[in-house]
């Protein structure tokens, strides 16, 4: 039986490739154009879980992805990390000096910027979605455009290849974490991650505190990410993933952690994807 999975993008996105690689079975697609449509289409029922990204290893967090998992009460199940290799792609009978405009996303813009460093006369142009460029230039047969998505999406859409891993920085990975509406079932002995928000009364030396606990229930800190508290001008929402060898040095700290902030939430506990 397929399970049905939804992703931002299409077929020979990151996101379809993640999808693919961590669920090692035969997945239906629900392609959504935007990460606000991928939650809606979890919160709606349609699908039971879903694959975003969070952060990348050049560009850094996607800030938007934290606030619509707090905001909608999803839970991390799950994460994938991806070494990501961007390609350069037209139609065939072009070379780069034919080519006159770049379209992908943002990220994929940024992070591949130096390469276009060698070609000034090429115009870059900020898109949704990789292979989504990739399929309107098949379809449309536009001549003159290329698109920066990955290596797959030349194959599935009939593309060809122009450069390869043209992205700046070689080892870039992004990581994807899987969501859904509640919590997972797994087992204390498996879960060795947890992805948590809290927010702090603001006075001096109030984090420092937070991060003295951790430190001293064994907890090792692997993320922090600060979110303004829109209802509360100047308050900071903290978000973080810590890892542990135990679940008891984990549920000592949690249980403190409850205690000290003003506002503490699980977001998701999971298998560590490096262990």
């Amino acid at each position: 039986m397929e399970t049905k999975i939804a992703i931002q993008g299409i077929k020979g996105s990151f996101h379809h490739a993640v999808a693919m690689d961590y669920f090692q079975e035969k997945v239906a697609l629900k392609e959504c154009l935007s990460f606000d449509a991928v939650v809606d289409a979890v919160l709606s029922g349609e699908v039971k879980q879903a694959v975003m990204a969070l952060e990348n290893s050049i560009a850094g967090s996607i800030i938007p992805n934290y606030a619509l998992i707090d905001h909608n009460d999803l839970s991390i199940v799950g994460e994938y990390n991806l070494n990501i290799h961007h390609t350069l792609m037209s139609l065939a009978g072009q070379t780069i000096e034919d080519i006159q405009e770049v379209h992908s996303h943002p990220m994929a813009l940024l992070q591949c910027k130096e390469f276009f460093r060698n070609y000034p006369h090429i115009k870059l142009i900020e898109a949704a979605d990789t292979a989504n460029v990739a399929k309107y230039i098949t379809e449309e047969q536009r001549k003159g455009i290329a698109a920066i998505a990955p290596k797959a999406s030349a194959k599935i859409y009939g593309l060809n290849v122009l450069a390869e891993s043209i992205q700046t920085i070689k080892n870039n990975i992004t990581r994807f974490v899987i969501v859904q509406k509640k919590n997972g079932s797994l087992g204390q002995a498996q879960i060795n991650k947890a992805s948590l928000k809290f927010i702090l009364d603001h006075q001096r030396g109030s984090l420092a505190a937070v991060l003295n606990v951790m430190s001293d229930c064994l907890l090792n800190l692997t993320k922090i990410q600060s979110l303004p508290v829109i209802e509360t001008p100047g308050k900071y929402a903290f978000f973080v993933d810590v890892t542990f060898d135990t679940f008891e040095q984990y549920e000592k700290a949690r249980q403190i952690l409850k205690i000290m902030a003003l506002e503490f939430k699980i977001l998701g506990e999971y298998t560590d994807v490096k262990r």
